[in-house]
């Protein structure tokens, strides 16, 4: 069942009757200076995310070319690895005399 508006009066009281009409009398005058005020302020925060939207833009770029460079790295080390033996066979003369415990 939808609320009926004798249900909000009625649980509002004497004062919340008064609130109700001072604030309908007074909307015409407190609306307009609320959003004179409103205005200003929320035009300064958009213009302060977009500024610090901006500034992290940039920040985000060199951070993946950084993040880029660190990759092309690991992976040319990698290759080098690869091309080069973990170790390196040293060739010695091997003695293939027997030696019959003499």
């Amino acid at each position: 069942m939808a609320p009926k508006i004798t249900d909000f009066v009625e649980d509002a009281g004497p004062v919340g009757i008064i609130a109700g009409i001072g604030a309908v009398l007074l909307a015409p005058v407190i609306v307009p200076v609320v959003a004179g005020i409103g205005k200003p302020l929320a035009k300064s925060m958009i213009k302060g995310g977009l500024v610090a939207y901006e500034k992290s833009k940039g920040a985000f770029a060199e951070l993946g070319e950084t993040w880029e460079d660190i990759v092309a790295e690991a992976k040319a080390e990698i290759a080098e690895d690869k091309q080069t033996p973990a170790f390196e066979t040293v060739s010695t003369p091997v003695d293939t005399t027997a030696d019959n415990g003499a």
